[in-house]
């Protein structure tokens, strides 16, 4: 069964009792620990940091992979309670360990689970780490220490994670100016490990938190705990009753964010990356380099031209966003999916801290957010913003991606195309800065057609240029 082992763009996923079971578990464990018995980073120590979400069975995912490492001499940091995945992150850099893992399956359906892997930065492994862990699985004997004896041992140490990421984020924004507020702030977890973040962080200030489907579900609630539109049915119902400044939705795991305005209307995840850019340059007068996945909006290149930052684009996979911050000199680095990262943390997504820093700016402002993201229409132009995820055989894809490029269109809605991006799929940008791109799943028979332009009619007019594109190339 191992040989069927694959790792994805962030980690290994699959699902529960068929593929992801005790023992491939326990196979991926031995694997990861060969390697960083072997991959040893300047300074860190023999340490592990591992935690776990609501999943079914995480908890008992995450205690077999301790005995893994701990057999394998490495001392663990367990968690003790379903954690989101950067509160390992952060912990795996701030105690110098070699590496930390996360049991969660993210944003995926019920039935599956995964094995996320962070290095010593925090950050998400790299493409190279992953295939060289994937090549191993089975090929050692597998090493372990029983969870009673460890624990007794020291080896294994259940830890409460979360107070001390706390005390940290209180430390990234100004705590205090959001605490005399009085916002009235709502959370939407979808059933995930975000679910009570917010009271906790905000509980002796005088803004108000409700937090919705909170509840320890494993099936959350029937749906996948995706933070899109689609999934907030519940929660925007009740704030169309008793509305609230800002919603916040995180995805299972927490790491991306998602949201409402404080009627139940859903944000996009451009419109609080941009909030938040704006935020950073304009109120807490911070400078430095940008970095945005291809498929993130434009409006992220009109904000960084007027203001003279230098913008840097990358594949989509948080993992490249990670490989700049890395560098230094980053501002923001942030992806469509809900993904940003903050380099005065860690060089990961975090959706907990993107939840205050949007608080931090409601603060700072004191206007409803309709007015901001009227003003940011005002200052940079206005966005709109498709997507659609249509049926693609894997094996027409490198001839789709091809004939993209070979068969480029020469304009998009009457206006010349002026450049085409093709280190992460096929990308076309017009003149005046609407767009076009093509690009598969990495796993899926999946193409994605995404398209930004200044109205949703001609978002609707190059989405239907990017189907014709695909079918011209699938039908022959």
């Amino acid at each position: 069964m191992t040989s069927q082992i694959k790792f994805g763009t962030d980690g290994w996923r699959d699902v529960i009792g068929e593929n992801y079971t005790f023992d491939n578990v326990r196979s991926v464990a031995q694997a990861t620990a060969d390697y960083f018995k072997k991959t040893r980073p300047n300074k860190t120590k023999k340490k592990a940091v591992i935690g776990f979400d609501r999943r079914f069975l995480s908890d008992e995912f995450a205690q077999v992979v301790a005995e893994i490492m701990a057999g394998n001499g490495f001392k663990v940091l367990l968690a003790d309670n379903p954690v989101p995945t950067p509160v390992v992150s952060w912990h795996t850099q701030k105690h110098k360990a070699r590496f930390g893992i996360m049991i969660t399956a993210s944003h995926n359906p019920a039935r599956f689970n995964g094995f996320k892997i962070k290095l010593h930065h925090g950050g998400p492994a790299d493409g190279n780490t992953c295939r060289s862990i994937e090549q191993n699985i089975g090929k050692q004997k597998i090493k372990y220490t029983s969870f009673a004896t460890g624990c007794k041992t020291g080896k294994i140490q259940p830890f409460n994670l979360m107070p001390k990421y706390f005390t940290a984020l209180k430390m990234l924004v100004d705590f205090e100016k959001i605490q005399k507020s009085g916002l009235s702030f709502a959370h939407e977890p979808l059933f995930g490990v975000g679910a009570s973040c917010f009271d906790d962080l905000l509980k002796n200030s005088n803004c108000t938190v409700r937090t919705f489907n909170a509840t320890h579900d494993p099936n959350f609630g029937g749906i996948n705990p995706e933070p899109i539109e689609s999934n907030y049915s519940l929660s925007s119902r009740e704030l169309k009753l008793k509305p609230a400044d800002f919603c916040l939705v995180t995805d299972g795991d927490a790491d991306r964010i998602g949201g409402m305005d404080g009627n139940g209307c859903a944000l996009t995840t451009h419109q609080i990356i941009c909030l938040l850019l704006h935020h950073f340059i304009s109120n807490r007068k911070e400078q430095g380099r940008v970095v945005k996945a291809l498929t993130t909006t434009s409006m992220v290149d009109a904000i960084c031209q007027k203001h003279r930052l230098t913008l840097t684009e990358t594949g989509v996979g948080f993992k490249y966003i990670c490989e700049e911050m890395l560098k230094g000199g980053t501002l923001l680095g942030f992806e469509e999916s809900g993904g940003i990262g903050f380099p005065c943390h860690i060089p990961e997504r975090d959706g907990i801290l993107a939840g205050l820093m949007v608080l931090e700016l409601l603060a700072v402002e004191g206007k409803p957010l309709k007015l901001l993201l009227n003003k940011l229409k005002n200052l940079y132009g206005n966005f709109e913003y498709g997507r659609i995820d249509t049926h693609f055989p894997i094996s027409k894809r490198s001839y789709l991606m091809k004939e993209a490029i070979q068969k480029a269109p020469k304009s998009l809605l009457g206006e010349p195309v002026q450049r085409i991006q093709s280190f992460d799929g096929v990308k076309y940008t017009n003149r005046n800065g609407s767009w076009l791109m093509l690009r598969g799943s990495g796993t899926e028979p999946v193409l994605r057609i995404y398209a930004e332009a200044p109205n949703s009619r001609d978002v609707s007019r190059l989405l239907k240029k990017g189907r014709a594109l695909a079918k011209r190339v699938e039908h022959q």
